[in-house]
């Protein structure tokens, strides 16, 4: 049955036309991600889906009796309690014994006082709240707009479960590529007045919409080359991807037939070796502390050239804090932190260093380079800002003028155009949009530095990074082989159920944990990691040259095989570290 039909809608703002003739809707049952660029008219175009806008001509049908719940970014908050604004005018026995209201509590406000003034809350933790009360109704149709901005990767990875679940149609607006992968079977592309449909999640998208333009044959070569690096990542997939779209696969693989790997890691870490030497940022005994826990207990740990980590954990486990000791902005409680030489390191906090509001973005960028070199090629500083979507005049407009999204744009390209040689990221996805991602990860491709990622954009961190750590809030780092997959799991794994706000009834309580090891043997055990991670490491650098160096005698058969002698010697004792590595994680679990 048809819940929503749009029917030649138009809407624009002055010169700007978002809206050109739509004619679209929303059926039954139906979960449709919209994408598209910042200001491309993807929060208007489901605000006027749900009825929140008026268009300028055309007709917006509901179903008679149509209840639509709507998620906006910028919602307003009642002044009273967190349970009263939740979970309105219902009885303690009335949610206590629904165990979809208790999934959701447990899901989004696990451990909250339901007593908790609204007015005290954070934006994340408004965010929170406003997204419970949305899913605690009843309703036909489900309009979310950003609903993954404030959540961890936890929050994210339940928050698709949980929609998975439910019966309601609904229609999100994301930039989350994960999120769209796991929850969508449709999407909607927005963009120059006009909505493009294709089915399926993210990943079908980007097949189908490739497609398109290789039968069209009027896409830039630019444009076509990033379509087909983000094609051969999708076909490889990340460690974590169990599924992969089924349908247009021959016409994708002739695009993606001859396409290199995203990385040479090889060459990167040569080359990363050169520019940096052997010692990059090396922590030994680092415990860092704050008022009421230790976020980092004698760390013992390692950045080496060319390395590309990702870094997950729970909100306040001391992420952003290990970046900040990396990058000698916090000296360690105690313990050392040793720097290599030939470091020249960025940061790129959550927090975003205000630039001159009257300076232009062309102007900004010039004055850190005018030029700069990425693999092979030059770029101007113009063209630089091409690529991340100031184009034409938007180069010449006052700072001031900008949106939060581009402020973010333009402050993470002049960190790029210094060329420093060992970048910390934290969140840098807040406010990007899906094409200014694949250009930033396309860019990232080829940098040959060692690089540190924070980052809830899932997708993101598994397309960018090659080892997934994590902070497990005990103030140790573990190794993830499996990646954000074997992250969940350990959360799951140690939470349970998790916890339902104070003031629930006792059916809404979970049992507590089993007793586990002693912190003396969590950290013995953490550090027998850490060595077997080091020599690990090691073996995977001399695997490497011994691949180099068995191409180069390929004619010289004894060479030949006492190379391959030692590369199976290499093999075996990786396998028996593997084993040692797993009997240590499961002690510190």
């Amino acid at each position: 049955m048809n819940l929503v039909n749009l029917q030649d809608v138009s809407l624009a703002y002055g010169p700007l036309v978002l809206l050109d003739q739509v004619s679209l809707g929303v059926d039954e049952g139906e979960r449709i991600g919209v994408v598209g660029r910042n200001g491309g008219g993807k929060s208007t175009l489901i605000s006027v889906l749900s009825g929140r806008l008026e268009p300028d001509s055309g007709r917006v049908v509901h179903n008679r009796g149509l209840r639509v719940g709507y998620l906006h970014q910028r919602d307003t908050f009642p002044d009273t309690t967190v349970g009263g604004f939740v979970l309105g005018e219902r009885a303690e026995h009335e949610w206590a014994g629904d165990a979809r209201i208790r999934d959701i509590l447990r899901g989004l406000l696990s451990g909250w006082d339901l007593d908790t003034p609204m007015a005290g809350l954070s934006g994340g933790e408004r965010r929170r709240t406003g997204l419970a009360r949305l899913l605690v109704g009843d309703h036909d149709l489900i309009v979310l707009d950003e609903p993954t901005n404030h959540l961890d990767i936890e929050g994210i990875a339940w928050l698709a479960g949980h929609l998975r679940g439910r019966s309601e149609s609904l229609v999100v607006v994301t930039h989350d590529r994960w999120f769209l992968d796991a929850v969508t079977t449709r999407t909607w592309e927005v963009g120059r007045g006009s909505v493009e449909r294709y089915e399926g999640g993210y990943a079908a998208y980007v097949l189908a919409k490739a497609e398109r333009e290789r039968m069209a044959a009027v896409a830039e070569e630019r444009r076509q080359n990033l379509m087909r690096k983000e094609l051969a990542w999708l076909r490889r997939g990340a460690p974590a991807r169990t599924s992969k779209p089924k349908f247009r696969i021959e016409a994708a693989n002739q695009l993606i037939a001859d396409e290199p790997p995203p990385r040479d890691s090889v060459e990167l870490v040569r080359f990363a070796s050169s520019r940096l030497g052997k010692t990059v940022v090396d922590l030994k005994d680092v415990s860092v502390a704050v008022p009421d826990r230790v976020l980092l207990d004698r760390l013992t740990w390692q950045l080496g050239p060319g390395d590309r980590i990702g870094l997950v954990g729970v909100n306040g486990a001391g992420k952003s804090t290990l970046l900040r000791v990396l990058g000698a902005e916090r000296a360690p409680d105690s313990g050392t932190v040793r720097t290599g030489k030939t470091v020249r390191l960025a940061h790129l906090s959550q927090n975003v260093e205000e630039l001159d509001p009257q300076a232009r973005p062309l102007q900004a960028v010039m004055d850190v380079r005018e030029h700069v070199t990425i693999g092979k090629r030059d770029y101007t500083a113009s063209q630089m800002l091409e690529r991340f979507g100031f184009r034409g005049e938007r180069q010449w407009t006052p700072i001031a003028d900008l949106s939060g999204g581009e402020r973010r744009r333009l402050q993470l390209l002049r960190l790029l155009m210094d060329e420093p040689n060992v970048l910390l990221l934290d969140e840098p996805t807040n406010d990007l949009d899906i094409e200014t991602l694949t250009e930033l990860e396309d860019l990232l491709d080829g940098w040959p530095g060692s690089l540190v990622l924070v980052s809830h954009d899932r997708y993101f961190l598994e397309r960018i990074t090659d080892r997934v750590l994590a902070l497990m809030g005990d103030g140790t780092l573990a190794f993830l082989p499996r990646g954000v997959d074997e992250y969940l799991e350990r959360r799951a794994a140690t939470a349970g159920e998790g916890s339902v706000p104070r003031g629930a009834s006792e059916t809404a309580v979970s049992g507590s944990p089993a007793a586990g090891p002693s912190a003396a043997e969590r950290r013995a055990a953490q550090k027998e990691m850490q060595r077997v991670e080091r020599r690990m490491d090691r073996i995977g650098r001399r695997e490497a040259e011994l691949h180099e160096l068995m191409a180069a005698a390929a004619e010289d058969y004894t060479r030949l095989a006492e190379l391959d002698a030692e590369a199976k010697e290499l093999a075996a004792e990786k396998e028996r570290l593997e084993e040692v590595w797993l009997d240590q994680a499961e002690a510190v679990d």
